[in-house]
Formats: C-alpha cells, sequence, structure tokens
C-alpha cells in the first residue's frame, strides 16, 4: 500500500519508482510543459547517471577524481561567488592572487615579492585549454611588437611536436597562426633540438616544449632546446622564446624532479601553463598560466572594466565562472604544501612504477613510458598476437576498468598503445586488482581465433 506524504499534495504519490514520471517517458530535447517533484527530478537524472563509467576506474583521464571531503565542503560554499566579480568577493579575488603567486614562484618566476601579490604576472584559468590560448596570444603580440608595422601581411607560426594536446590546434586556427608540427618516430615520442632549429624562422612567433606529453607522459627535452635556441640567437639566428607546456608535468616535475631544469630557471622560457585539475589534484576546472615578467605580458592584452564596482584588469577567454575551483586549490596548497606535494608524487610514481615494472616482466608488453617522469603508464602489445590494443582495451572494459588504446601522432602513426593514469585514489591495491585484470583479458584474447574481434583503430581523443 502506499501513502502520500503529508508535505506534498493529495495527488502526488510519494514512492520514488511509482507514478508517471517512471510510467511515461518524459521529454528529452525540449523542456517538459509540468513542474515536477524535487526527489522525482533528482532521482530521474541520478538514474540516468548511473549510465556512465566509474570516474575512480577512468584510467584516461588525467583529472582529479577524489579529493578530501573537506575540500569538497569548501567548494560546495562557494559554488554561487563569481569569480569574475573581484569588488564584491574580495577574500576570493585575493585568495585567487595566492595561489597564482604560489604557482609563479613553484616555476621561479622572476621579481617576486613577499610583500607584493602583483609581482605575480598570471591568472588562473578554467584549465590548461584556456590557459594555453593566452600563453599563445601573448607570445603572437610580442612578435607584432618586435616587428612593428612590418607584420602586416606576414604569416605567424608557432612550431611544437605532433604529439601536442589539440588545443594547439585549435589556437592557430582560431588566432590565425600557421602550426608546425614536428613528426614523431617510431621509438621516439618527443620533438628534439635538432627539429627545433630547423622549423624556427623570423615569423615564428614561439615553440611549445611539452612537460609531460599526454600521449605518453615523457618529458621533452626543454633545457636542451632552449640551449640550441640560445646557440642559434648567439650566432646571428633568430630570437625566438620557449612556452612550456607543463598541463600534466607542472605539479609533478618540482617535487619529483627537482633539479631538473625545465622552467624559469632557463632564460628563454617567457610563459608556463599548468592544469590544476591534473597533478595539482583539484576537481576540475581550474588551470593557470605565468610569465616569467611582466614585460611578456603585453598591455594590449589586458582590459579594464569598472561596471561590477572597483576598476579591474582582466585577462581571460572567460568571464564569469565560480570560485569553488579556486577556493579547491587553495585547499590543497595550504592542505599539503611542499612537503605533501612531494610525498603524494613518490607515492604515484612508485604505483606506477610497480605497475610497469609487472607489465613488462609479463612479457606480454613493451613499455614505451615506464611512470618515473610523470605518474603515467604506456604500452604496447609484445609481437604479433593476432589481437590489437583496442581488444585489451574493450575487454578491460568487462571489468569496469577504463583504459585507453589510441594510436600515435603524425611519424609514428603505426604504433598503437595502451596508457594507464596514475591519479590520487588509484591506490596499490587497485594497481594490483588492474594487473590482474589485464592478464585475465589478455588470456581470453589469446583463447579467441586470431585476428582480433575489435580491429577499429581510433585516433586518440584528447
Amino acid at each position: 500500500m502506499t501513502h502520500s506524504h503529508p508535505s506534498m499534495p493529495a495527488h502526488t504519490i510519494a514512492p520514488a519508482y511509482t507514478g508517471r514520471l517512471f510510467t511515461a517517458p518524459i521529454p528529452a530535447l525540449r523542456m517538459p510543459d509540468d513542474p515536477m517533484d524535487p526527489q522525482a527530478a533528482y532521482r530521474f537524472i541520478h538514474d540516468e547517471l548511473m549510465l556512465d563509467g566509474s570516474s575512480r576506474l577512468n584510467l584516461a583521464t588525467f583529472v582529479t577524481t577524489w579529493m578530501d571531503p573537506e575540500a569538497g565542503e569548501l567548494m560546495a560554499e562557494s559554488f554561487d561567488k563569481n569569480m569574475i566579480d573581484k569588488d564584491e568577493y574580495p577574500a576570493t579575488a585575493a585568495i585567487e592572487q595566492r595561489c597564482v603567486c604560489m604557482v609563479a614562484d613553484l616555476f621561479h618566476a622572476e621579481n617576486l615579492r613577499d610583500d607584493d601579490p602583483a609581482s605575480a604576472i598570471g591568472v588562473s584559468t578554467v584549465g590548461s585549454s584556456e590557459a594555453v590560448m593566452l600563453g599563445g596570444l601573448a607570445m603572437k603580440w610580442r612578435w607584432r611588437q618586435k616587428l612593428g608595422d612590418a607584420w602586416k601581411g606576414r604569416t605567424p607560426n608557432l612550431v611544437m611536436g605532433s604529439n601536442v594536446q589539440v588545443v594547439w590546434e585549435k589556437f592557430c586556427r582560431y588566432f590565425d597562426v600557421e602550426p608546425r608540427y614536428l613528426p614523431m618516430a617510431e621509438g621516439r615520442y618527443v620533438s628534439t633540438p635538432e627539429q627545433v632549429i630547423d622549423a624556427v624562422d623570423e615569423d615564428t612567433i614561439g615553440v611549445v616544449a611539452i612537460l609531460g606529453t599526454t600521449y605518453t607522459g615523457e618529458l621533452e627535452p626543454v633545457e636542451q632546446i632552449c640551449a640550441a635556441l640560445d646557440k642559434l640567437a648567439a650566432g646571428g639566428g633568430v630570437d625566438v622564446p620557449v612556452h612550456v607546456d607543463a598541463a600534466s608535468g607542472g605539479f609533478v616535475v618540482p617535487f619529483l624532479h627537482p633539479d631538473l631544469k625545465w622552467d624559469f630557471r632557463l632564460p628563454r622560457v617567457v610563459s608556463i601553463n599548468v592544469s590544476g585539475h591534473k597533478y595539482g589534484l583539484t576537481y576540475p576546472g581550474i588551470g593557470f598560466v605565468v610569465w616569467r615578467n611582466a614585460e611578456q605580458l603585453p598591455e594590449e592584452l589586458v582590459f579594464r572594466v569598472n561596471y561590477l564596482g572597483g576598476d579591474m584588469p582582466t585577462f581571460t577567454l572567460n568571464f564569469s565562472r565560480p570560485g569553488n575551483q579556486v577556493i579547491g586549490q587553495y585547499y590543497n596548497f595550504l592542505r599539503l604544501g611542499r612537503g605533501g606535494y612531494t610525498e603524494v608524487m613518490r607515492t604515484l610514481s612508485e604505483t606506477a612504477r610497480w605497475l610497469s615494472h609487472q607489465l613488462a616482466a609479463s612479457e606480454h608488453f613493451e613499455l614505451i613510458s615506464d611512470g618515473s617522469a610523470i605518474p603515467v603508464v604506456s604500452c604496447r602489445l609484445a609481437g604479433d598476437r593476432g589481437y590489437t590494443e583496442f581488444d585489451v582495451s574493450h575487454e578491460l572494459r568487462t571489468y569496469g576498468w577504463q583504459v585507453p588504446a589510441y594510436t600515435m601522432p603524425e611519424g609514428a602513426e603505426d604504433v598503437a598503445v595502451l596508457r594507464v593514469v596514475v591519479r590520487e585514489g588509484l591506490s596499490a591495491d587497485l594497481a594490483r586488482a588492474l594487473f590482474d585484470d589485464v592478464m585475465k583479458a589478455v588470456n581470453t584474447l589469446d583463447r579467441l581465433k586470431p585476428g582480433g574481434q575489435y580491429d577499429d583503430q581510433q585516433h586518440f581523443s584528447h
């Protein structure tokens, strides 16, 4: 027997799975005509979202899927604060600038002062995609300033490996910059200094070097690329700046490899982007872009508005966005500190290296990256097995795991790869369970007739 809830109208049936909502479909592509009970609306959406895969078992994504409950509470308290309203929310604005200062200090930016938050030149963004656009625009404007009126009628270009994230392709298309992609090769999945030197010219606005590639997690040789460009400029050649795309590695390398020079310790590096929602350990979406000094951010790109109250400089592609992501990032900075981040990254690296060792020892896989640079393991099947990496990926889904398979970029398109991103939340026990399931998947496929069941290859999806 059903009972009406005392707070509901008499015609509303209380049980969650009874009534019109669950006997007749609601419109999917237009707004329904009538309102519904909030509990019913929640249940309808909640149940549909059950069809998503588990975010914790999604080993394709770099994005953070677990934070301290206290961080979640703080973020929930600031969903309703618009980051752009800095005059109305001065505490949130101050926290944002503190985060920018901490990132700039981590990357050894110039002219930082403990008593002046504005000494750090940078902004928070919704992620590295926006940060990349801003860094690219600054390089393009600096190139125009260097040429004066002579830039008109010329086509600026940007030199980068074919292993870049798709946002760089978008930047070039949206802002009329010629992309010059440096091809990869089987066994080499990063750009080389020699490739860079051969590609740059007087119309090159900059070179992109990647600290932790999306495909394999490898670190490009930033210091060697900068040294080659220094030598070129010293010999009378073009003087080209470097932007470091540290979306994946920017919050890893300073703690795992503190002596590696890749940041503003190299004079040729003018700007760096990093994703807070990757190894910054914050829920999406939060990123940062910081510049070496004020000279590297042309004043023409900074807008000033006062219609929200107070004079406010702004350099973003977005405008309204919630303040909760910055609050979550600030929580992590305070909660963990440098020592905490070091401990987390070492733990993730140990898990990644354990997994890579097990995969290599199984003799079923050839390692491409072992998780020692950043906690990312990539591998390919060893030998001709009669099935593909795509089959392994598909088979692992039957165990709940989402492990991507994809082909490598230009120059190595015939190489297919499996990749595991080790994040907080993938414990040692879960890593062991993953390895066991990989072995089960391989054994299952070994018993199938040769030729594979899922041979449709797909290019890497960012």
